[in-house]
């Protein structure tokens, strides 16, 4: 960059966008007055250039003019009181900061991003990929069809995609400010930037952002703009770090029940974890009320008209004590789907040493289980010597004095959800893995992962540096300070639980039907409402299986986009479907 445009930018850094100031600008630079206010369609909701409007009553006006269920955003809004007063019920302040990177302050990352590639997005499939990734990430899906054409300043999607596997990583928006409303300043903005929650490889959100910063600086523009949320720490972090600076200019946005969150202030479900903050957000969405008893234990009460429903995350009063002690006590499960003619794995409590080894030198490999438990803890899987078994058993004592010895069955790890005895969600778990970069031990990659799944889910998921993941690594003939060659993926746990840093990929659409026949006579065996099915599976869409758990109090919030909460309020209070 030349050093004149660079001095140039420097005099500019103190100055906001305002009406004035673009027109100012436009007559140095011999352009006539900017020919009116611009709204950008990006696909979910349309961006208004604030700084494109002479009036504050139009832009108040556009923003009134917003269509259900889109997300209108007026940035550059440099007295935000005026807009505001033109209808102070309908409009509100955002609570974002703006940022902005001058190009002459970046500087090129001093590592490479290996293992996938960003792309634009072009086919139907990138779309859908597209929307799934922001639908888990609660965004709004995007309507390509309605984006303002590229040639006319619309947006550009790119996405991030594993070269491996093509699974869509990441995704970003883009804005060319010079195409968009001739802006003499030549700038440009993100939006939109989402990364998978089950995304393994790092660095995929600043790989996104970098891609945006160079792709503008090659077509000649000086600076990216960006909106985050003013308690988003761990963005402003990364934004720090690539040289973003606050810019002293403000957004407004209009009520509505996606904003509402922003304009309210903090509710008491917002304590919730995830799994009982997704039934409590469809709840209060039909119009139901909510009484969070507990939210560290994630307890709340829901009522409609006359009938009252408490709840824990997705165990309600619906389910009957016996149906539960049924799924707790893994003995009495795999009784009572015995019973049902179900295929399931052979099974014996864990005893004396003598008949323990006996078991194993049956079955060759085993499972170790406490009897009661939860979240995969105290389990261990494909054991197959006695040492191994028996300090296996001893860590299982921890949860229950009652352990479980279950032949070991190879598969896939599959959960099918029932609710109403019907089938409503199906998914492929995967334990958690780690993939080499040639830089980094397993035990740090370990810690990375961990903080995005923890980041991902509130809190929810993380990998366990326990003697089970210790377990794996010995196996594997690695430790904790083990450097993994670039590209190599490492499991470093058996079980596919999420909690557990396990990640899922969602198969409703493909499941065979003799899975989803054997998931609802389980649920009707246990007779539980709602209920997820642990299945070992050859593949989804395969006949064969061997059922080997069921869970009374499955989190739902893991297998979106799949309405699983919308289905669980309907069994609850059926009346209400009418408001959805």
């Amino acid at each position: 960059m030349q050093k004149s445009q660079a001095y140039g930018q420097r005099l500019l850094r103190g100055q906001i966008p305002t009406y004035q100031r673009l027109q100012a600008r436009l007559a140095e630079d011999g352009k006539d007055e900017h020919d009116g206010p611009v709204a950008l369609d990006c696909g979910w909701g349309r961006i208004l250039v604030g700084h494109t409007y002479a009036d504050p009553a139009a832009l108040a006006a556009d923003l009134l003019a917003e269509q259900p269920g889109d997300r209108d955003i007026a940035l550059y809004v440099a007295a935000p009181q005026q807009v505001l007063a033109q209808a102070p019920q309908q409009l509100f302040l955002d609570p974002s900061d703006t940022l902005r990177l001058w190009f002459t302050d970046y500087r090129q990352a001093p590592r490479s991003f290996r293992g996938f590639a960003v792309r634009r997005a072009q086919s139907e499939a990138d779309w859908e990929a597209i929307n799934c990734l922001y639908q888990s990430r609660h965004m709004l899906p995007v309507d390509p069809q309605r984006c303002t054409p590229r040639d006319e300043g619309g947006p550009v999607y790119w996405l991030a995609e594993d070269e491996d596997t093509g699974q869509v990583l990441g995704s970003v928006m883009g804005v060319n400010h010079e195409k968009a409303f001739g802006d003499p300043e030549k700038g440009s903005s993100l939006w939109c930037l989402a990364v998978s929650p089950n995304c393994p490889r790092p660095g995929v959100g600043e790989a996104l952002v970098r891609h945006l910063i160079e792709h503008y600086m090659g077509r000649g523009l000086t600076y990216l703009d960006l909106s985050v949320m003013h308690d988003n720490l761990q963005a402003k972090a990364l934004y720090a770090k690539l040289g973003f600076r606050d810019l002293p200019t403000f957004t407004v946005k209009r009520k509505n029940s996606f904003n509402q969150p922003l304009f309210i202030g903090p509710a008491p479900e917002d304590d919730l974890n995830p799994y009982a903050r997704i039934i409590v957000d469809e709840a209060r969405r039909r119009g139901i009320e909510v009484t969070v008893d507990d939210a560290h234990a994630g307890l709340f009460t829901l009522t409609y008209g006359g009938r009252r429903i408490r709840c824990r995350e997705s165990l309600s009063d619906l389910t009957s004590s016996v149906s539960m002690t049924l799924c707790q006590d893994k003995q009495l499960t795999h009784n009572t789907l015995r019973r049902a003619g179900l295929k399931l794995p052979a099974q014996q409590l864990a005893g004396a040493p003598a008949d323990n080894l006996a078991f194993l030198g049956q079955h060759g490999s085993v499972v170790v289980k406490p009897v009661d438990g939860e979240q995969g803890q105290g389990v261990a899987v494909d054991l197959r010597d006695a040492e191994a078994m028996q300090q296996a058993i001893e860590r299982a004592r921890a949860f229950d004095s009652r352990v479980l010895l279950e032949s070991f069955h190879a598969g896939l790890d599959l959960r099918i959800v029932v609710i109403g005895f019907e089938v409503v969600a199906a998914a492929i778990r995967r334990p958690a893995e780690v993939i080499g970069n040639g830089r980094h031990t397993i035990g740090a990659l370990i810690e990375a992962q961990s903080r995005r799944r923890q980041a991902a889910t509130g809190g929810e998921s993380r990998i366990p540096l326990d003697e089970e993941t210790n377990r794996c690594l010995r196996e594997a003939n690695v430790d904790f300070d083990t450097v993994l060659p670039e590209g190599q993926r490492l499991a470093v746990r058996r079980t596919a639980n999420l909690h557990t840093g396990g990640t899922l990929d969602d198969v409703t659409d493909r499941l065979h039907p003799e899975l989803a026949e054997a998931a609802v006579r389980a649920a009707r065996a246990l007779d539980i409402p709602v209920v997820g099915l642990d299945l070992l599976v050859p593949d989804a869409d395969q006949p064969d299986y061997v059922l080997i758990e069921a869970n009374e109090r499955v989190g739902l919030a893991n297998h979106e986009p799949q309405p699983t909460a919308q289905r669980f309020i309907d069994l609850l209070f059926p009346l209400s479907q009418n408001t959805h």
